[in-house]
């Protein structure tokens, strides 16, 4: 049985991963007014672990692997209640955060000529919405997401909530060789980077933190040893080293190549350590718990959703070379908006969605 003990450092651990992407995407609209130079320092050294964004959306997988399956493990569970109260808690804030966006293309005009060409703002953000891109997006049932491009993740994540059942049926069998499985996992997802397959890239993510789940009390009592000063800060450099491998790379290792992909799938195994560095280590814990971190946590969901519809609409208003003032004011502006928003949409969707799980059971038990 699976400890019911909240880890708080975790809620803190997608805090920060939240405001990473936030930072992100604020670079991807600076990067093509950066000197070459610049741009490569920035991207090409450690400096990247502020804005890892892609890697930090596997942080998110693993720990949605992980939370998700906790409640599985434990007496009383329901699957009828979990399907309708999963769904609903991951589609009414994506329908808000689409309304959020629309409104916004719709009040501030896009004209993508106005960008650079081949950048994210050019590529990845609708100019205007029809109907049919809107109840795609809507439904996260397309591969592309120009509306609300954070959107691709969440795909992945109704894809791995729809199967759960699977994965934790496979977690559990192979609960006494957790090890080797997660190790076949880790390869797995090098695997899919390697070949290009993105469910080979993503779905071994969330089963890592699936095997975890299953593996708790012996995960929790192994990080809780007695180790030597130099062990955990050691294992997080090896966690950010493995996340941005790909990038501090380049400079030797052509993105695009085989190594270099390989080094790209090393991300999902850096994610993983992350989450067990914040489980062990004591002063990442503390910082971790800190008020500030634990607020972002909280409002991570509503942040991931609401930041690139405020940071794109930015960008159009005043132009994508003002990056610094789009940057300045969209951050706090998210974070604000962030706020606003998980009270007013993503909590009161919790409770909806909790409302309509506990009915689904009552209705089937009288059946």
């Amino acid at each position: 049985m699976a400890s019911s003990q909240r880890i708080s450092s975790l809620d803190g651990v997608r805090g920060v991963a939240s405001l990473i992407v936030l930072v992100y995407h604020c670079s991807l609209i600076a990067m093509p007014h950066l000197d070459d130079t610049v741009a490569a320092w920035l991207t090409q050294s450690p400096l990247k672990v502020l804005f890892a964004g892609t890697e930090a959306v596997l942080v998110f997988f693993v720990l949605s692997g992980f939370v998700v399956t906790l409640p599985v493990l434990r007496d009383g569970f329901s699957w009828l209640r979990y399907y309708p109260t999963r769904v609903l808690r991951l589609y009414l804030p994506v329908w808000a955060s689409i309304v959020l966006a629309t409104a916004l293309i719709v009040l501030v005009p896009r004209d993508p000529s106005t960008m650079p060409d081949d950048s994210w703002m050019q590529r990845a953000q609708a100019p205007n919405v029809t109907w049919e891109s809107f109840f795609e997006e809507s439904l996260l049932i397309t591969n592309s997401y120009d509306i609300n491009n954070v959107l691709w993740s969440l795909r992945w994540e109704l894809i791995f909530s729809l199967a759960l059942p699977l994965f934790v049926i496979v977690a559990v069998v192979l609960r006494r060789h957790a090890i080797a499985a997660a190790a076949v996992a880790c390869a797995l997802t090098v695997v899919g980077r390697v070949i290009d397959v993105e469910a080979l890239v993503y779905l071994p993510v969330f089963m890592l933190g699936t095997l975890m789940a299953v593996r708790l009390d012996d995960l929790l009592e192994w990080v809780r040893r007695p180790r030597h000063r130099a062990f955990w800060p050691g294992v997080t450099a090896i966690a950010l080293i493995l996340l941005i491998a790909s990038w501090i790379t380049r400079p030797i290792v052509a993105p695009g190549s085989l190594t270099g992909r390989m080094m790209w799938g090393l991300a999902g195994i850096g994610a993983v350590l992350i989450i067990i560095a914040a489980m062990g280590w004591p002063r990442l814990r503390r910082i971790l718990e800190a008020r500030a971190n634990q607020w972002l946590g909280k409002v991570s969901y509503s942040l991931y959703l609401v930041h690139v519809p405020v940071i794109a609409t930015l960008a159009y208003l005043w132009g994508s070379e003002n990056w610094a003032l789009v940057a300045v004011v969209g951050v706090p502006l998210s974070l604000l908006i962030a706020g606003a928003f998980h009270r007013f949409i993503e909590g009161p969707g919790h409770r909806l969605a909790r409302f309509v799980g506990a009915s689904s059971e009552r209705l089937q038990s009288r059946i």
